[in-house]
């Protein structure tokens, strides 16, 4: 899982650090992270932006992708998102799995929780293994 080290390792100078990402736990199966959500996470409504939520999702589901086929990176082909609870301030959970393995493609999915266990949103994925020869 040398690619899913390499991306925490990176993390703090990335998007990941800007965001505010942690992680939890992750193996070739399942990735967790987490991020207290903060008052500039929030859009004009107060609930968490769904770029953020997205952008959360995106993350774990690629971080599971390359422990799964432990490589350097996958890269999203295509990304559908749907948005089931506002989400506020405070402790977000995302779980991401592989839900179905093709060659160089894979099918993730990722559910956000808040503290509380609400599901907020629910995502689906494919990510390219990428060749870095």
């Amino acid at each position: 899982m040398q690619g899913l080290d390499s991306m925490i390792s990176k993390g703090k100078d990335t998007f990941w650090g800007f965001l505010g990402c942690e992680f939890i736990s992750g193996n070739g199966q399942e990735v967790k992270i987490a991020l207290d959500a903060k008052e500039h996470h929030t859009n004009s409504l107060g609930i968490v932006h769904g770029g953020v939520l997205t952008s959360l999702m995106d993350q774990a589901m690629g971080m599971v992708a390359t422990a799964a086929k432990n490589v350097d990176a996958c890269v999203t082909t295509n990304m559908n998102v749907h948005f089931v609870s506002p989400m506020k301030q405070g402790r977000l959970t995302v779980t991401s799995i592989v839900i179905h393995e093709a060659g160089r493609s894979l099918t993730t999915e990722a559910r956000i929780h808040d503290s509380q266990g609400t599901l907020g949103c629910i995502s689906t994925a494919t990510f390219r293994v990428v060749n870095n020869k």
